[in-house]
């Protein structure tokens, strides 16, 4: 079993040759896809370090497999593809949550086609996901140095091209008809109200602001809102007099206004509405909270932690 990056890239290509070879209205299509998805995916971890698809275990066989020091009489297990998924979100930036409920949902329909009686695929016409398929290849590919081409050869990858291209130009067109409905019917309050919602508004955001999420001005009704999203990339920590300061790039995926009531979903929406900029979230806390310390004085928190660790033990001594 190898979890190197580059058989598993060069597999996942040469399942998607057999996939094109099919018709597209054929589940043999969707099928093929799906496995070499979840190939293409694996190998972007891989990227990182093939030891991330090795299944944790309390002995780490299958780590020391990984780094080519297992036994002979061990069996290799793989980490499972939802964990992978996982992965892909913490590790690859533009790998958001909308790429992995798409390649997870292509998945799905793999193992119902091949551990159940369902013909999945059929239920699940091509043009539902194909859209998002290619997104997710291109994200994943470019990831690892390659792209497109190199992974599906230049006849698809004009294909592709074209569907991603509409597919961004039809999420811009929805984002800016949102924004200009929204704007629309905060227009018609009277002013007293809209300066009541504003007011409101940059109170939440500064709220908000202390739990994570970035103020911006929204793009409907000019209200202070805000963005959150998910972090990516290392943790940068800092050690000051007395308190310890974290820092974490975030990629923002989701936009609420409570004025107008506007809210965007997805990297592409946001982007589409010049709100997808990266921001960096930052918390000051202190040593103890940081390291986990207890206080000696505290024996509520003592005996706590003892029995925390206590199921701990009963665990693995399963």
């Amino acid at each position: 079993m190898s979890w190197e990056r580059e058989p598993l890239f060069l597999k996942s290509k040469l399942f998607f040759e057999k996939a094109f070879e099919e018709d597209k209205t054929s589940p043999f299509f969707g099928l093929w896809c799906a496995m070499g998805l979840e190939l293409l995916i694996r190998s972007a971890v891989a990227k990182i370090s093939p030891m991330l698809l090795a299944d944790p275990d309390p002995t780490h066989q299958n780590l020391l497999h990984a780094l080519n020091y297992g036994s002979a009489t061990s069996k290799k297990k793989s980490l499972i593809t939802i964990h992978v998924l996982g992965l892909c979100k913490t590790l690859i930036p533009d790998f958001t949550d909308d790429q992995s409920k798409i390649a997870s949902s292509i998945i799905n329909q793999r193992n119902e086609e091949l551990h159940s009686g369902t013909a999945a695929f059929e239920a699940y016409p091509t043009s539902q996901w194909i859209g998002g398929f290619y997104k997710c290849c291109k994200i994943l590919s470019e990831f690892q140095g390659e792209s497109l081409t190199s992974l599906f050869g230049e006849e698809v990858e004009e294909e592709a091209t074209v569907i991603l291209t509409e597919l961004q130009q039809e999420v811009v067109s929805k984002t800016k008809g949102l924004i200009a409905a929204y704007k629309k019917v905060f227009e018609e309050k009277t002013p007293e109200e809209q300066r009541s919602l504003k007011e409101e508004a940059e109170k939440n955001s500064e709220k908000l602001a202390y739990r994570g999420h970035h103020r911006v001005e929204c793009p409907s009704c000019g209200s202070l809102a805000t963005v959150y999203g998910e972090p990516f990339g290392k943790e940068n920590v800092h050690i000051g007099d007395g308190e310890i300061t974290t820092k974490q790039s975030i990629l923002p995926t989701k936009f609420h206004c409570i004025a107008c009531d506007l809210k965007l979903n997805g990297y592409s929406a946001l982007n589409s509405a010049n709100l997808a900029s990266h921001y960096t979230r930052r918390i000051t806390i202190s040593p103890e909270e940081y390291f986990d310390m207890i206080d000696p004085d505290d024996q509520d928190a003592i005996s706590a932690k003892f029995r925390e660790f206590q199921g701990y033990d009963e665990y693995n001594n399963d």
